[in-house]
């Protein structure tokens, strides 16, 4: 799936993205290892990647309906479709862009209720570091970055908590 690289007590993974079909065929492997109540937290600039990375942890999920980003929405669910070798289940797509870093941040996450959504479904959020993980006693983190002029991308995550 990637390089290891440790870092501390835990492992990082790191894979280099040189074409979109690229980050989605990692987000369906990382989906392999999704369950209900997982929380995916996604880092990286405009363009780094974040829901074609979501596009391909949807196919792995088997979820139904087209990812998109849900920048005006803020919030979109999936319903689980069928899921080949696992377990069914759902997934909330978050863009957490909109919701700031002010102080009602955390009272605009909170109304989304997504610590419910988490008991029926895989929650992923972009834009969510320093926000959204408290919502979970782990997360798995997601880092997304693109080469200067360059298309190529850049993954790097493990399992946080």
């Amino acid at each position: 799936m990637g390089d290891d690289r440790s870092t501390g007590t835990r492992t990082e993974q790191y894979a280099e993205l040189p074409t979109v079909e690229d980050t989605e065929a990692l987000g369906s492997r990382l989906a392999r290892e999704l369950h209900a109540g997982d929380l995916v937290v996604l880092d990286g600039p405009l363009g780094a990647g974040k829901t074609a990375l979501t596009r391909g942890i949807a196919a792995g999920l088997g979820v139904q309906g087209r990812v998109t980003s849900p920048t005006f929405v803020i919030a979109r669910e999936h319903r689980p479709g069928d899921r080949a070798g696992g377990e069914p289940v759902g997934m909330i797509h978050v863009d957490a862009y909109r919701l700031g870093d002010g102080p009602n941040a955390l009272d605009e996450l909170d109304a989304l209720d997504l610590d419910t959504d988490l008991t029926a479904a895989v929650v992923v959020v972009e834009w969510g570091e320093g926000l959204v993980e408290t919502l979970t006693e782990r997360h798995l983190r997601v880092r997304l970055r693109r080469e200067p002029d360059s298309d190529v991308r850049t993954a790097t995550w493990s399992w946080v908590g």
